[in-house]
């Protein structure tokens, strides 16, 4: 069945699509309390806060979208990632790998 234009638009009317920068903007005041300087942004904490803001948010997503494989995909990889930068931070500084696990409510 082909779908007229103006039925296509009207089917995706209730989908709200949010940006990726507001998705950074909601995780901000997390990332400020774990950077290590002033203009940190690519520090292991850092990049760790990022990730779990780009994690929740997506999960979120598939929650309400079960057969989205694609956009799984791309959260294993986040969470892959995510679980080397804190492996790599528990190696290397344990102090500040037990600030993240606080600040951000991950488990471990």
């Amino acid at each position: 069945m082909v779908l007229s234009r103006r039925k296509r638009k009207e089917k995706h009317v209730g989908v709200k699509v949010m940006p990726v920068f507001h998705i950074m903007s909601q995780s901000t005041t997390t990332t400020v309390s774990l950077q290590l300087h002033d203009r940190d942004t690519g520090s292991a904490d850092v990049q760790i806060a990022i990730l779990s803001g780009r994690i929740s948010h997506l999960t979120d997503h598939l929650t309400a979208n079960k057969k989205d494989v694609s956009s799984r995909r791309g959260l294993m990889r986040m969470v892959a990632r995510r679980r080397k930068l804190l492996d790599y931070l528990a190696r290397t500084n344990q102090d500040r790998y037990q600030k993240v696990l606080a600040t951000l409510g991950l488990r471990r």
